[in-house]
């Protein structure tokens, strides 16, 4: 099973490598290619690690009351957390700065997965969601390392997918040392895929568990965005190529109502910031970005 797999993943990294790197000459979208193949140096821990993944920008966010309840309980266990995208990346780097490190997760083949467990050397793996990568999860069980699925979820389409290979399904869930669904529906379905029922619990949905802001967050912000008291303000986020001209058009006419409304704009990828603010300017409109405001 794990040759075939491992060889269908190459096909579809080398099928996929022209679009990124048409996305890397375009758009400035990194590739990170060194370090998701584990080839990039790290300095080596001075003790086992608490490795968590989250693949994006949703996981990361989600993932912020398993980072503090681990610091808070084994505040001397060194952290990091992986992801899979760049905007990942930014939201680790900025909500768990001194709490936890930051990696770029390895492609899923054997060499680089060995490559990258030795470079963290992690007391225990945790994925956010259900993300299942085999030849990584083969290793961490090879290397003794426990391996857990943290706010896992199986929807209706993965669920009917992963039906159709369940015999490859259970081992694969067989390296799974804790499964952690959401639901009574998702543990259901994640041992009709074979994993064993004594490994499987529902602990809910941690990103209905958000942690509060900081003290002080919503002045901050105000002072920002230069916010008079009391002045409205809505936000359109995680928008796509296409959806911005609505999100822009929303706010001309909302405008007539009150003129003191402010939007806060944000692109679901940053890459795509220059030419959000080339319509902002073409709308009429006078912007600026996050990264232009006073700290």
């Amino acid at each position: 099973m794990y040759p075939v797999y491992t060889a269908i993943l190459a096909a579809a990294v080398t099928g996929y490598a022209p679009v990124a790197l048409a996305r890397r000459v375009s758009r400035g979208v990194p590739l990170n290619v060194r370090e998701r193949l584990g080839l990039k140096w790290h300095e080596p821990p001075a003790r086992p690690v608490g490795w968590i993944h989250a693949v994006s920008v949703g996981e990361a966010i989600a993932a912020a009351p398993l980072v503090e309840g681990l610091r808070r309980t084994w505040p001397a266990l060194p952290l990091v957390v992986s992801t899979v995208t760049e905007t990942g990346a930014r939201v680790v780097r900025e909500r768990f700065e001194g709490l936890a490190g930051h990696r770029y997760f390895p492609l899923d083949f054997p060499g680089a997965a060995r490559r990258v467990i030795a470079s963290i050397e992690p007391a225990f793996f945790v994925c956010m969601e259900t993300e299942l990568w085999p030849n990584l999860l083969r290793t961490l069980a090879a290397y003794g390392v426990p391996a857990m699925i943290a706010n896992g979820r199986l929807s209706d389409r993965s669920f009917q997918r992963y039906r159709l290979i369940r015999g490859a399904m259970r081992r694969v869930l067989g390296d799974i040392t804790v499964f952690a669904m959401q639901s009574d529906e998702d543990a259901r379905r994640v041992i009709a895929l074979g994993a064993p029922p004594e490994r499987v619990v529902v602990t809910g949905n941690l990103k209905h568990e958000p942690l509060p802001d900081p003290a002080g967050a919503t002045d901050l912000w105000h002072r920002l965005l230069g916010l008079a008291a009391g002045q409205p303000v809505w936000i359109a986020g995680s928008t796509h190529r296409g959806e911005d001209e609505a999100v822009l058009e929303a706010h001309r006419r909302a405008l007539a109502a009150r003129p003191d409304l402010v939007l806060v704009l944000a692109p679901r990828h940053p890459e795509r910031v220059n030419d959000v603010m080339k319509l902002v300017a073409a709308a009429g409109f006078a912007g600026v970005r996050r990264s232009e405001l006073p700290t």
